[in-house]
């Protein structure tokens, strides 16, 4: 296929694909938007020690201009899931990993839902992980909560220098799904079950002839 060169083309092969992740996974390097997207969309390092990377940029117009779900939603990385394919996903990931009653994961997701949205950091502080080596820690529960389809990514937020342009890798701003897209989009008219087998005829045709332990571990 010829490489995509701009957002807008990347957004109409994310709905088209259904599940993208960004970088490679699952070891399928072609599976990825780094992966179709042309050599310059990729990370390019610059002679004054600055970067470029448009296809990092993209990442938050995609959010905003096609619906689509974004988070570590495939092995713990990030991925874009289409709208058509986020009610399957989100039904079969909640049934898989549920939310056990009093742990810490409902305590984050609790303190999420007050707040609406929040960066990673701020998330962390109103959790009270403040101490000495609490940044892992809590970033092991909100992966594991996104891999849950309980948390996704809004948007990215980028610190500012003096003069007002924004610099660095940015935050993200984290939500709920069902804030984000809507409850009926996270609440199919489908079995856990049919959702799962609706998974793996995708996964069949957009990456055909792979093992069935390596389409189970993509869904796991």
């Amino acid at each position: 296929m010829q490489k995509i060169r701009s957002c807008a083309e990347l957004i109409d092969y994310i709905n088209r694909i259904g599940i993208l992740p960004l970088l490679p996974a699952a070891g399928l390097p072609e599976w990825s938007a780094d992966g179709v997207t042309d050599d310059d969309c990729h990370y390019t390092l610059l002679p004054d020690g600055g970067w470029e990377w448009p296809l990092w940029e993209w990442k938050g117009a995609i959010i905003q201009d096609s619906g689509c779900a974004y988070g570590k939603l495939v092995g713990g990385k990030a991925a874009f899931v289409s709208r058509e394919w986020w009610p399957d996903l989100c039904n079969h990931r909640r049934h898989a990993v549920p939310l056990a009653e009093g742990s810490v994961e409902e305590m984050i997701l609790f303190t999420l839902r007050e707040h609406g949205s929040l960066i990673t950091r701020d998330l962390r502080r109103a959790c009270g992980f403040t101490g000495p080596k609490m940044r892992s820690r809590f970033d092991a529960y909100v992966t594991r909560l996104e891999m849950g389809c309980r948390v996704v990514t809004e948007d990215f937020v980028y610190p500012r220098d003096r003069h007002g342009r924004e610099y660095g890798w940015g935050w993200s701003l984290l939500t709920t799904p069902e804030s984000l897209l809507g409850h009926d989009l996270c609440r199919p008219q489908r079995t856990p079950e049919e959702s799962r087998l609706r998974l793996l005829g995708l996964l069949h045709r957009i990456l055909p002839g792979l093992s069935d332990k390596t389409y189970n571990s993509i869904l796991k």
